[in-house]
């Protein structure tokens, strides 16, 4: 007699995984590119059941030539080390200098760093807002400072828990909860890249969220939107801290994370067996398993996921619009494949497509327009035009 199927999600999510395999751990980056494409079942569930995708994608043929180099790595855990170093002297100063107006200038050596080791994930989560409590009540009685250095923050996303780790969490004498975002690329001219910062907001904005569920049992405390990017002054490697206002990207990704279909619902419509386990199966078995899911892939994803090259294969394969975009694919209506496209705009009829849908007369259209502006181009030049 065959044994029962788990009950719950976690062993539901534990046997997609592999029972042997621990989960690999979903970080803010990864929610704030889930939450830019809520639309991707694949992704959620991977993420969800914890798979690593930058194993999985190379299993399958098609690995992310994309990451942070290791001098990158070693460069910015040294920049945040000096940031951090003699209790965050340096950064308690930067964030005071910013932000801390009408409070009292915290004084070296008297800031309070509390101790937030503990077991495990839920164990680290805990004793963080223990840790928050205390402090907010502290800042309560005595206007005292308080750096928490790399807590652990719980957010359910999806129906399934994801602990997020932010470099820094200030508590201010007035029980306001600031986030701190230490990264490694230059402010020159007290100005950075623009497409950094906007990732660096985003990313920000899910520890603001996952801070505000804290906060909503804490008498006194408040989470600030604005949050203290701190990177490197100019070429050198001394500290500077600017003001983000994150406001926009939380509301867009509280927003874009509530409409994510639940975990449980997707892995309910996945085949018998289906299992992503890297050491138990085989490419092929992988690809299929990968294949049952749905997928919402778009040009952007390229930047932002590990599986980006495998779902850009499969989708320039069934000849998908979406490999064009998301602009081209909401233009094109009911038109799903470049062939139903490419048919609608010669005049030939398209199944499930009226000859007067708009699309299908705007297609039409241009391809007259095309056929007319080719015909005026002299003969020689014609073979250019195409």
């Amino acid at each position: 007699m065959a044994e029962p199927r788990p009950t719950t999600l976690r062993q539901r999510l534990a046997e997609l995984r592999g029972p042997d395999v621990a989960p690999h751990p979903l970080d803010a980056r990864a929610l704030a590119a889930l939450a830019a494409n809520p639309g991707c079942g694949r992704r959620a569930l991977l993420d969800g059941a914890g798979v690593d995708k930058t194993a999985l994608a190379a299993a399958l043929g098609s690995p992310a030539p994309f990451g942070q180099s290791q001098f990158a790595f070693m460069r910015g855990n040294a920049f945040e080390a000096r940031v951090k170093a003699d209790g965050g002297t340096e950064l308690m100063r930067l964030l005071h200098e910013r932000m801390g107006a009408g409070s009292p200038a915290p004084v070296p050596g008297e800031v309070r760093v509390p101790d937030l080791s503990a077991a495990g994930p839920e164990g680290r989560a805990a004793r963080t807002a223990l840790a928050l409590r205390e402090a907010t009540g502290a800042a309560a009685g005595a206007g005292a400072w308080t750096l928490l250095v790399h807590p652990l923050l719980a957010l359910e996303v999806a129906g399934s828990p994801a602990y997020l780790e932010p470099d820094a969490v200030v508590v201010h004498p007035d029980g306001r909860w600031t986030v701190v975002e230490i990264k490694s690329f230059p402010m020159i001219d007290s100005s950075a890249d623009a497409s950094k910062v906007g990732a660096a907001a985003r990313q920000a904005a899910v520890y603001v969220l996952a801070l505000e569920r804290v906060a909503d049992r804490v008498t006194g405390a408040r989470v600030d939107h604005s949050v203290l990017l701190v990177c490197p002054r100019d070429f050198s490697n001394l500290p500077t801290a600017s003001v983000v206002d994150v406001r926009k990207q939380r509301s867009v990704t509280r927003r874009q994370l509530t409409r994510l279909t639940r975990i449980e619902d997707i892995a309910a419509t996945l085949p018998e067996g289906t299992s992503f386990d890297l050491e138990r199966c085989s490419p092929a078995e992988l690809t299929a398993a990968v294949d049952s899911v749905t997928a919402a892939y778009a040009p952007e994803c390229l930047a932002a996921c590990e599986l980006a090259f495998h779902c850009r294969g499969r989708a320039r394969s069934a000849g998908a619009v979406e490999a064009l975009g998301r602009g081209v694919r909401g233009e094109l209506g009911g038109l799903t494949t470049v062939g139903a496209v490419l048919a609608a705009a010669r005049g030939e009829t398209v199944p499930g497509t009226a000859d007067d849908d708009p699309t299908v007369v705007a297609l039409r259209r241009a391809a007259a327009l095309r056929a007319e502006a080719l015909e005026s181009v002299p003969e020689g030049a014609v073979a250019v035009c195409r």
